[in-house]
This record gives C-alpha cells, sequence and structure tokens, in this order.
C-alpha cells in the first residue's frame, strides 16, 4: 500500500483534519456517555422528557405516523432484549455453561441481561433522535390511517409481551435482580449471623 493511501492519512502519514476532527468529536461524544453512566434517573428522565417533545411535534403536524410506528416497533424491540437473559436457557442443554437457578437451594446467580441498561438507554435516545430528525423530511410523511397501525402495535405488544411472560414463567426467572438475598440462621457454633 503506497503512503496516503489509508482512510483519514494524509500524504505525509499524518491524520488528515477531517478525520482528526471527527475521531475528536467521537471522543467528546464518548467521553460525555462515560460521564452519564451513573446517572440513570437523569438519563431515563431526558430520554422522557425528549419522548414527549417528540410525541407533541407528532400531534402538531399531524403526520409521520409511519416514523413514529416503526420507533415503536424499535423500542419494543430493545424492551424485549432487555427482559431476556444473555444466555437463552431453551437453548442450553442440561450442564452446558451458565443456567439460571431454578431451585430456591441453588447458587445465587445474577440476571445478565441480552442487552445491558446503559446500551438500551443509548439506543432508546438514539432511535428518539432519529426519528424526530426524520419530521423534519416530508418525504417520511407518509399517509395511513393511523388507527390501524395503533390497534396492530397493540395486538404485537400483547403478543410479544404474553411469549416473554411465558419464557420467564417456563425458566423461572425475573429480568430484576437486587442483590443477593440475605438469610438469618445460626453458624456451627450457634451464633446468629445474617449473609
Amino acid at each position: 500500500m503506497s503512503e496516503g493511501d489509508s482512510v483519514g492519512e494524509s500524504i505525509h502519514g499524518k491524520p488528515s483534519v477531517v478525520a482528526a476532527f471527527f475521531t475528536r468529536i467521537g471522543q467528546v461524544y464518548q467521553s460525555w456517555l462515560d460521564k452519564s453512566t451513573p446517572f440513570y434517573v437523569v438519563r431515563w428522565a431526558s430520554t422522557l422528557l425528549l419522548t414527549a417533545v417528540y410525541m407533541i411535534r407528532v400531534y402538531i403536524l399531524q403526520g409521520w405516523y409511519i416514523v413514529t410506528y416503526a420507533l415503536g416497533i424499535y423500542h419494543l424491540n430493545l424492551f424485549i432484549a432487555f427482559l431476556s437473559p444473555k444466555v437463552d436457557p431453551s437453548l442450553l442443554e442440561e450442564d452446558e455453561g451458565p443456567s439460571l437457578p431454578t431451585k430456591q437451594n441453588e447458587e445465587f446467580r445474577p440476571f445478565i441481561r441480552r442487552l445491558p441498561e446503559f446500551k438500551f438507554w443509548h439506543s432508546a435516545t438514539k432511535g428518539i433522535v432519529i426519528a424526530m430528525i426524520c419530521t423534519f423530511f416530508d418525504a417520511f410523511n407518509v399517509p395511513v390511517f393511523w388507527p390501524i397501525l395503533v390497534m396492530y402495535f397493540i395486538m404485537l405488544f400483547c403478543i410479544t409481551m404474553k411469549r416473554q411472560i411465558k419464557h420467564m414463567v417456563k425458566y423461572r426467572y425475573l429480568p430484576f435482580t437486587h442483590g443477593k438475598r440475605t438469610y438469618k440462621g445460626k453458624d456451627d457454633t450457634g451464633k446468629t449471623f445474617a449473609s
């Protein structure tokens, strides 16, 4: 490969100004994401506010129902991935990889999600921003009878959640872990302890 052929590299082997600019923008963006990680309440509140602004915009403009429907389907898929375990117990055979505890006396194993909370929030927020941008272009304003989309979405939501809840009941897992259970008992010496 000759000098300067790689992407974002100038003739002299240094990164081009454009590549350096976008690299710096990406670093600043990642830095802000990293700083926002512990503030989940603020993150979700801002996403709900952004969702409200989007819904008000769609209501005032009386259009972009297909975009809103696509956003709803995307959020439903994210939510299902958020509720699902990383390793699907229905695909595992006995004694193959980590499994969820199925009996009361089994060892505690925390629930590991297929889609972690932070990625769920980040993807949901990006979806709302992209949908908001789409409302500025008439090409995405496809005329449809919106009540049919609403009914279809409600039906799809109910069917999908019913299947997910059946899966949770069948494999006995809850998608929310609040720490290890503690029991009061006595050790070998007869002293009471709480673990």
